[in-house]
Formats: structure tokens, sequence, C-alpha cells
């Protein structure tokens, strides 16, 4: 018969193992509890909703649509200051890059030949006058010697008919002399229009041939700007123009930002260009502080019809670019984002018009785009379309305590000492 006290000792040696074993396994289970518990996390499974994102409502506004493109600044009149005579120079009477006026004198070319040359004029052609003048004296005795008929008839045509050659040789005389005297005129060379003179090509004591170039002058209060606009211009503004109905330009030079100088359409062309499809264009500026110079290159920006038009705005930040098209994530009502192809214009006032592919009041995703994708849940944060994540944001200034707590908290503390 077995021992009742051996086999219950074996029974509890078996046993103890086990125990020990739920004991250690109960006390990690205890110990990864209590880690959770103080970190605050619970065993909840992962939210359902989407990346955060921020989505602001598509803008309707009436904006003027305007294009830029680049163009050089042109006078309005240039001309080539030429000699009409030929001469030794004997003054030059300007300061090469000033100012003139229309008439001044420019050169002086050397008097005396031509002034020689119109007395003489002047001489033959008084001459001349006075032959004709005794052939009229003659011609008027022979008329009364005809009617008493004292002389032939062909004596009297014989007079008659040298009166005529003698009056034609009069005036041939008097045009010589008035060739003459525009020739002296011709030795002062004016300015013929306002505006800016070149230097002088030909200085003082050098002789120069009639038609040799002696300087230039460009007008200054005026000027073009000329440029090339592509076909979509010429549809936009090319028939406003032809009606005569004004078109806003502006330009800006190199060292200026944005454009500061405002003018009108003045010329369209009426054809394009079939080799490159453009189209010649030309603006008139006024220039009173003369800081428009011809030949300068121009930043020219071209406005649409006055007035504009609605259209409907977005941020750049939007949109997303698909090898050769742009797209935005439009957020539905599901929280869902939708893949939009859409349609771009010009920038106007910071954001970018768009011409097909939205309509007013859409909300699309214009932060986080990398996050998102199509038809996938997002989690939307409405904020401005002119919304800019990368600004600072603003600093809080301290709020002022009010007077009376502040002169409580001095009593409380005078009372403390």
């Amino acid at each position: 018969m077995k021992n009742p006290m051996k086999t219950s000792t074996d029974l509890t040696s078996l046993l103890r193992p086990l125990a020990a074993a739920l004991a250690v396994a109960g006390l990690a289970a205890a110990t990864l509890v209590g880690c959770d518990t103080a970190n605050g996390k619970t065993a909840e499974a992962p939210a359902a909703g989407g990346p955060p994102i921020s989505a602001a409502a598509v803008v309707e506004k009436s904006v003027t649509e305007t294009q830029e493109f680049s163009g050089r600044l042109e006078a309005i009149e240039r001309v080539e200051i030429r000699s009409r005579v030929s001469g030794f120079i004997t003054a030059v009477n300007f300061k090469p890059g000033s100012e003139v006026k229309k008439g001044d004198v420019l050169f002086q070319i050397d008097q005396r030949p031509y002034q020689a040359e119109l007395n003489r004029a002047e001489a033959a052609a008084n001459s001349a006058r006075a032959k004709a003048d005794l052939a009229k004296l003659e011609l008027a005795r022979a008329e009364k010697l005809l009617a008493d008929k004292a002389i032939a008839q062909r004596e009297y045509d014989e007079k008659a008919s040298g009166l005529k050659e003698l009056d034609a040789n009069a005036r041939a005389a008097q045009a010589q002399a008035e060739a003459a005297r525009l020739n002296l005129a011709y030795t002062q060379v004016h300015s013929p229009i306002n505006g800016r003179v070149s230097k002088a090509e030909i200085t003082l004591g050098n002789l120069v041939d009639a038609s040799a170039i002696l300087t230039s002058v460009v007008s200054t209060d005026r000027i073009y700007a000329s440029f090339d606009g592509d076909e979509d211009t010429y549809l936009r503004v090319g028939s406003l123009s032809h009606k005569g109905q004004p078109v806003t330009v502006k330009v800006g030079l190199a060292n200026e930002t944005g454009f500061p100088h405002e003018g009108k359409l003045e010329f369209v062309d009426n054809q394009l260009d079939p080799q490159t499809g453009s189209v010649r264009m030309r603006a008139t500026f006024t220039n009173a502080d003369k800081a428009l110079v011809p030949g300068l290159f121009a930043r020219v920006q071209l406005s649409g019809a006055a007035g504009g038009k609605p259209a409907l705005l977005i941020n750049d930040r939007a949109v997303g670019t698909d090898q050769n098209r742009k797209f935005v994530y439009v957020v539905g009502a599901d929280s869902k984002a939708e893949y939009r192809p859409v349609v771009l214009g010009p920038q106007s006032d910071g954001l970018r018009v768009v011409r097909e592919g939205l309509k007013q009041g859409e909300r699309i995703v214009v932060n986080g785009l990398q996050r998102v994708r199509p038809g996938a849940p997002v989690t939307a944060q409405m904020v401005r379309m002119d919304f800019d994540p990368l600004a600072p944001a603003p600093v809080k200034a301290e709020p002022k305590k009010d007077e009376k707590v502040a002169a409580l908290d001095k009593a409380g503390a005078t009372s403390k000492e």
C-alpha cells in the first residue's frame, strides 16, 4: 500500500513548475499593460480618416486678363540730319546728347560762295526783267503805229514774239536766283523736330558733300513700344484696336519693378507672320520725365478690354503636373479626393485664372498635394485661397494688465513687506 504523504509530495513537485510559468506570464502581461497605461496609449484600431490637408474654395471675381511680352522702345520721330549743300563746316552749335528745339541751327556751312552766287543770279534776273520791260513798251508803241498803218503787221508780230521770249528769260533768271537763295539758306542746318540730338558726325573745319549725314535727332516727349504678339493675343485684342476701342498696355524697364509706365495700344498689323505665328503690335506712351529712351529693352504687359470679366481663381500651390497637362484634387462631399484636369490662364492678383475644369465654390487641395491619392479619403482643414503655409505665424502681443489689477497687485506686495 502506497504512502499518501509521498503521493501528495510528488503531485506538489509536478505542479510547482506550471505555477511558476503562469506567474511569469501574468507578470509580463501586467508589465505591458502598465507601460501602455503610463504612456497614455490605448489598444484602439487606427483612425479611419485620411491624411490631413488644407483645402480652399474656388474664388470667382471680375479680372482683366493680361499677357506679357518682350519688346523694344522706338522713337516716334527720328530724323537723320543731312547736308543739302557742300562746303566747310564753320560752326557746330549744339552739345552732343542735348535737347534741341525745332528750328535750332545745328551746323553752319561757309556761306560766302553761295552769297556770291545769289548776287550773280539776282543781277541776271534783274537784267532779264529790264529787257522784258523794254520789249513790252516797244510792243505798246507798235500797237499804235499798227492802228495808224504806219508799220506792217509782220513787224508787230515780231515785236510781240520777242516780248514773250524776253519775259520767259526773265522768269528763268528769277528761278535761278530763287535756287541760289535756297542754297544760301541751306548753309544753316536746322533741327526739323523737338528732341534729343546725337553727336556730330562731321566736326568743325571739315568739308562736307551734299547729302552727307551730320547727326540725328529723335523725339522724346512720346515714344513707341513695339512687340510681337501671338495668335491668341491677336484674336483677343486685334478687333478692339481696329474698332478704336482703348486697350491698356504697360511697360517696365530692366531696372524697374512691375510695369510703372502706362500707355495705349496704337497699332496692330493687318496680318500674322506665317513663319513665326506672331503679329507686330505697337503702343504709345507719354515720356514727360524722359525715362524711356529709344532702343531700350522693355517688358510689355498687355491687358484686355476695360472692365474685365468674371473668372475662377485658384492658388498655384493647388496645381499639379501630369506629363503635359495640369490637374487639381477636388474634395468631394464624402471627403474623398477627386482627380480633375484643368485648363489654366494667366495670373491675376497672385492667383491663377482657371479657364476650364472647375466651378465656383468647389473645394480643392491647396497644401499637402503629395499626400493625396485619387479616390482616397482626406482630412480637410479649410483655409483661404491665398493661404501661404510657408509664411511665418504672426507674433501675438502679450495682453496688458488692467490698471486696477496692477494697482491691487502693487498694494498686496506692499502689505507683505
